[in-house]
């Protein structure tokens, strides 16, 4: 492991640290009084008062014999005061002068017993009487100023770096550990709203063998001792279903869902959806609940019903609009899709400029013409109702109109946040369903359901008419905190593998600096600039193509090598 130069110096210091008998990570419990924040809020009664704090170092400011610091626990920063004397009262200076200026860093962790009390200049600090140190950091931590004009400097703020060091991210740039407090809120208000009518959050299989309840495609691994594929799930659906086909009224669950699909700004192959299903009610009284509890979620999260998302002002207050989804369809493109057959829809998707292949059904292609032509103009909180019964295998018929479904999607800015049945509990119907998908599934559609005969068995004992509902706990966490990337709401989101530094000698780092200049090069041309041996010159052209950092190419022009 190559070592950066302040890396090295932090091991010197640890190992000094050691050599004075100071164990700079102790295994003792280290009891604090206070937490930064009640200090600061509290000061009017603490002044003057003993406190114990422990926290990270962000800051120093020596000046001689006194010190300043700033310290930042889970809760805020706030400054100490070292003064060398009230620190070391005797003739040992020792912890002051050595440990302190010398040993300690930015980003180390220590704990303090002070007294509360205010500079000349009105800072609310803290005087430091005893210092421990809790932990030695050997990476140093990304400083980040802000000047007088409040400009940033040095951030930590490229994206990729803090999804991969979030425990960076979270350390420098506050404002991110606010999101996932926020996210924390709303999941919080969402259980409080339940528990509240007295649902029932319950707890069902993440391994599962037979992957139901949505149309995705899932990741499958094998089980040795029963000697099966289980899938991760991609939906809780059917197991929450068959808990109400046993006798409970409502049961709802946070869970994490798994589809072995795409990745962007909004899909992360694991992600965050509640459930709920309640007996006896249909697809309007869900429509009714779901305003009722997104209007107190907002207002729970950001103290309005109104919510920020990027140029735009969303508010969640209830009513919102609703929509049947061939009217919506109608709308936007001017085609009346209602009745059409297969080949008619893919016509007209077709003549839309959307792509469109020969495995799709009459379900995916009214979905393709929803997405791409009208899902956008619905910014506010709006329902899309009534959809065709081949896009909702697991939807009841509507009770008007037997082509179509109680079934609806909440659009929000854009995008889906919810989908809600009236739920089928016809057993017979539910099996034709779960054919028809089969026969997608022949076609070659890789998200087509999969038949789940245990659930169709469940519903043969008999299910109430119960209505259910799946939320997306990220996106509406996205929305509700001006977020646009689902990344920004995931403590550790799914990343490629990181690419480990390659090492290379001096005389190819110097070739790869000329090259970079130019990025593509007559490799002759290259030669003569490099000034190097032949024997070098071989030896460090072999390590770049290698390594993958230059290729060579033959054209008609001759050989060019170009950064990779």
């Amino acid at each position: 492991m190559q070592l950066s130069e302040q890396e090295i110096v932090r091991r010197e210091s640890l190992k000094k640290l050691r050599d004075l008998g100071i164990n700079p990570y102790p295994a003792a419990q280290f009891k604090t009084t206070s937490t930064v924040s009640e200090v600061v809020e509290e000061f009017d009664t603490l002044e003057g008062k003993e406190v114990v704090l422990a926290g990270r170092i962000m800051s120093r400011r020596i000046m001689g014999k006194a010190s300043f610091a700033e310290l930042k626990d889970s809760t805020g920063r706030m400054q100490i005061y070292i003064n060398r004397d009230e620190l070391c009262p005797g003739d040992d200076k020792t912890l002051y002068n050595d440990v302190f200026k010398k040993l300690l860093d930015i980003g180390d962790i220590i704990g303090i017993r002070g007294e509360v009390f205010k500079t000349q200049v009105g800072e609310k600090s803290v005087m430091v009487k005893e210092l421990t140190v809790l932990s030695k950091a050997l990476k140093p931590m990304p400083i980040v100023k802000v000047d007088a004009d409040g400009k940033t400097h040095d951030a930590f703020s490229d994206a990729e770096m803090r999804y991969r060091q979030r425990y960076v991210d979270l350390m420098v740039n506050d404002q991110v550990k606010e999101t996932f407090l926020k996210r924390t809120r709303i999941t919080n208000s969402i259980r409080e709203f339940f528990n509240e009518r007295g649902y029932l959050e319950v707890e069902t299989p993440i391994l599962q063998p037979i992957p139901g309840g949505a149309a995705a495609r899932p990741f499958v691994t094998h089980h040795n001792a029963l000697d099966i594929p289980l899938y991760l799930r991609i939906a809780n659906e059917l197991y929450l279903k068959r808990l109400i086909v046993g006798g409970f009224d409502a049961v709802y669950e946070f869970s994490k869902d798994f589809r072995n699909e795409g990745m962007d700004r909004t899909h992360n192959p694991e992600f965050t959806v509640m459930e709920l299903y309640v007996a006896y009610k249909d697809y309007h009284w869900m429509m009714d609940m779901t305003e009722q509890l997104l209007e107190k979620v907002s207002i729970d999260a950001n103290g309005t019903s109104k919510a920020k998302i990027g140029d735009k002002t969303v508010d969640f207050k209830a009513p919102y609009p609703r929509v049947p989804i061939l009217e919506a369809i109608k709308t936007h493109t001017g085609h009346d899709v209602a009745g059409m057959n297969e080949d008619e829809l893919r016509e007209v998707c077709k003549n839309l400029g959307i792509e469109v292949d020969e495995t799709m059904g009459k379900g995916k292609l009214i979905d393709e013409l929803f997405g791409e032509m009208c899902e956008h103009h619905y910014v506010q909180p709006t329902f899309i109702t009534d959809y065709p019964k081949e896009m909702s295998p697991l939807c009841k018929e509507h009770r008007d109109n037997p082509d179509l479904t109680e079934r609806f999607e909440l659009i929000v800015n854009g995008k889906e946040l919810a989908n809600a049945y009236s739920e089928l509990n016809d057993p017979i119907d539910q099996l034709e369903r779960f054919q028809d998908q089969l026969k997608l599934s022949e076609k070659g559609d890789d998200e087509a359901m999969f038949i789940d005969m245990d659930f169709v068995r469940a519903l043969e004992y008999g299910m109430p008419p119960t209505s259910g509902i799946g939320i997306g706990i990220d996106r509406l966490v996205m929305f509700l905190t001006d977020n646009a990337s689902i990344q920004e709401v995931l403590f550790f989101p799914q990343m490629k593998p990181e690419k480990k530094p390659v090492e290379i000698t001096d005389e190819s780092k110097g070739v790869l600096d000329i090259l970079s200049k130019e990025e593509k090069m007559e490799l002759g041309t290259l030669k003569e600039k490099a000034g190097l041996s032949n024997k070098k010159w071989d030896k460090s052209i072999k390590e770049l193509t290698r390594n993958k950092l230059a290729q060579v190419n033959k054209t008609e022009g001759g050989l060019f090598i170009e950064i990779v």
